[in-house]
């Protein structure tokens, strides 16, 4: 389990979104002083893969999904308050069945 933060303090967000698949997933990046990069987003029930160059740990805030990485063929399921890494240079499948799926993703480094 994951303490997951309700809010950051001291951040710039990018106004612009990143919509996927049709407006099916889409998040909004979040800049830290140090540096540090993170995207918070919604999926709607279908299934997606995604493709990762950074390392990536994605924390699931609402809702559930199931996640296949790259390299495996068992989903795992995720519910609010866990999480799931991804290793860089690698990806993942990530199926929402209902409602919505809400997740903050931090690139790891």
């Amino acid at each position: 389990m994951s303490s997951l933060p309700a809010q950051f303090a001291g951040v710039t967000v990018v106004t612009k979104a990143n919509v996927y698949f049709d407006g099916n997933v889409v998040s909004h990046s979040v800049l830290f002083a140090d540096g540090a990069k993170k995207t918070l987003g919604l999926i709607r029930p279908g299934s997606y893969h995604f493709g990762t160059k950074a390392a990536e740990r994605m924390e699931i805030v609402a809702g559930a999904c199931s996640v296949t990485l790259d390299g495996t063929t068992a989903a795992k399921a995720y519910a609010a308050g866990t999480y799931f890494d991804v290793p860089a240079n690698s990806g993942f499948t990530i199926a929402v069945q209902a409602g919505l799926c809400e997740y903050i993703c931090s690139f790891l480094s």
